[in-house]
């Protein structure tokens, strides 16, 4: 889960890390007071979860209340890279002498921890690893071992940063190690991580993630979530426990494992090339079991999306045998039906691997309606991409 950088910045301030005091607001007034609270020129932001707001215009100084209400008028609505800014950070403005970057994140390659580092913050990270790679510093990160001030001071250096904030600065480094780790975070970023003229070293913007695997021993993560601006088939498909993604086409996808999924996804979007540029509507993980309800709540989730013209179900059996499944979608239409909510789609199956064979039988003898079945996945996808055009 991505965070706004209001929330990231409340995460750091609980963890110790120094931040310029701030409100959220979501209305012009609110911006208004909120500015009269924190006194003298403050910088309002929009709230997106997204790069580029400053070049958007969403990024504003502000000298008085009046001119903060005035930013926010501006702000508020704004689209920034197709997200919708709905609120706006009000906070106190300071002066700047040097701006840099500092981050810990996930090093899946390598299965442990990293650290990046650079005195030239306020920039596109990415352009500047490509263009100077020399001025970033990527330091792994024991997970066992974690991070002290020694190995803080070493990442610091190896970045560059100047001798006169490599205390303050290491300090926050330790701090946001702590957050990382506390918070069970996939990545915690600071850019830019700011000297003043003081050379007080304060954390001028955030990005945070969260490991969603870890909620289950973060429960105060779910306040954090922001349903008002998350599609309402994702919030339907987290409140059924699916694993399940929007995307912007018409085949709906089922499919029992990640990787197969994901394999799904692409021959659809190849067979779409043939049927007028159909593609996959979303992505739909029901795990290694297909019982009734299970399936009953993909379906449903899928058909809830009016995008959709056609529902492709790809299952390898393996643990959970292909019978299982079969049975699994049979008993599904009949708990959509006792609900009102028949199946309304074409759908496309293509069972295949442990008794495959027999699943496929209890499909043909059950004559659902709508349902057609495809012996191979390409097969399968070309002709859920020829149904879904159909049905424009």
């Amino acid at each position: 889960m991505d965070l706004y950088e209001y929330q990231a910045k409340e995460l750091f301030a609980k963890h110790g890390v120094p931040v310029f005091p701030g409100e959220v607001a979501e209305t012009v007034e609110q911006a208004r007071a909120a500015a009269e609270r924190i006194g003298g020129p403050v910088v309002v932001k929009a709230q997106v979860k997204t790069g580029g707001r400053g070049k958007a215009g969403g990024v504003k100084l502000a000298q008085s209340p009046d001119e903060a209400a005035a930013a926010a008028e501006a702000i508020l609505g704004l689209e920034i890279k197709g997200h919708r800014t709905r609120r706006v950070l009000v906070t106190a403005a300071s002066e700047i002498s040097e701006e840099y970057y500092v981050s810990f994140l996930v090093d899946r390659t390598n299965r442990s921890f990293l650290a990046m580092a650079s005195a030239e913050g306020g920039v596109e990270i990415e352009q500047l690893a490509v263009e100077r790679p020399e001025a970033l510093a990527k330091v792994a990160v024991d997970p066992l071992a974690g991070l002290d001030r020694a190995h803080a001071l070493e990442i610091l250096r190896r970045g560059h940063f100047p001798d006169r904030v490599l205390d303050q600065a290491a300090d926050v480094l330790v701090r946001l190690w702590e957050t990382f780790v506390a918070e069970d975070a996939s990545l915690v970023e600071v850019n830019p991580l700011v000297a003043d003229p003081e050379d007080r070293v304060i954390a001028l913007d955030g990005k945070v993630t969260l490991d969603a695997n870890a909620s289950f021993r973060q429960p105060a993560h779910a306040e954090l979530a922001d349903v008002a601006a998350t599609d309402p088939l994702e919030v339907m498909a987290a409140e059924k426990d699916l694993n399940y993604v929007k995307l912007d086409g018409q085949v709906g996808i089922i499919g029992n494992g990640a990787g197969l999924v994901m394999s799904t996804l692409d021959v659809v979007a190849y067979a779409g090339e043939r049927h007028g540029g159909v593609a996959p509507a979303n992505f739909l993980d029901i795990g290694g079991g297909a019982s009734a309800d299970v399936m009953a709540a993909g379906l449903e989730v899928i058909l809830a999306d009016t995008d959709v013209r056609s529902v492709f179900v790809n299952v390898f059996g393996g643990i959970t045998a292909c019978d299982a499944v079969a049975e699994g979608i049979v008993q599904a239409f009949e708990l959509l039906t006792a609900r009102g909510e028949s199946v309304d789609k074409p759908l496309v199956v293509r069972l295949d691997g442990n008794n495959a064979t027999e699943g496929r039988r209890i499909l043909d003898q059950a004559g659902l309606p709508g349902l057609i079945q495809v012996d191979t996945m390409d097969g399968a996808a070309d002709k859920a991409a020829e149904l879904a055009k159909a049905g424009v």
